[in-house]
């Protein structure tokens, strides 16, 4: 297998498990999941969940180490605009009734031994 495919299918699997461990966060929070991966005309909302009569778009950012950075670090403005535009697309195609839309952002970091660590940004404004 080639080095740089390697380095693709660890990252996407990265991201996915730390996806998995966000959904658990959210539940486990008492929160509803409505919708994962979606994809809109310009990109994907990585979950959407309701918390209580709020709709919220969550931006997953998972990371094995932080020596390069916090994971939330890697949301800047521009990508939390697109999230929220996405949010506005994601609500005119489903029959979900919100008081609200917020967007959070869910940072995990994944060790290799013990839980993964969640640390969760609500209300983020680009």
């Amino acid at each position: 297998m080639e080095p740089q495919r390697t380095t693709t299918n660890r990252r996407q699997a990265v991201g996915r498990y730390g996806e998995d461990v966000a959904a658990r966060y959210l539940v486990d929070l008492g929160w509803t999941v409505l919708d994962r991966n979606w994809r809109g005309a310009r990109g994907e909302l990585d979950i959407v969940a309701l918390d209580g009569d709020e709709v919220v778009a969550v931006e997953v950012k998972s990371r094995t180490t932080t020596a390069f950075g916090h994971p939330a670090l890697a949301v800047d403005g521009a990508k939390l605009a697109r999230v929220g535009r996405l949010a506005g697309q994601w609500l005119t195609e489903h029959a979900v009734r919100a008081a609200s839309v917020r967007v959070d952002v869910l940072a995990v970091v994944i060790r290799g031994r013990g839980p993964a660590s969640v640390e969760h940004l609500r209300g983020v404004q680009p």
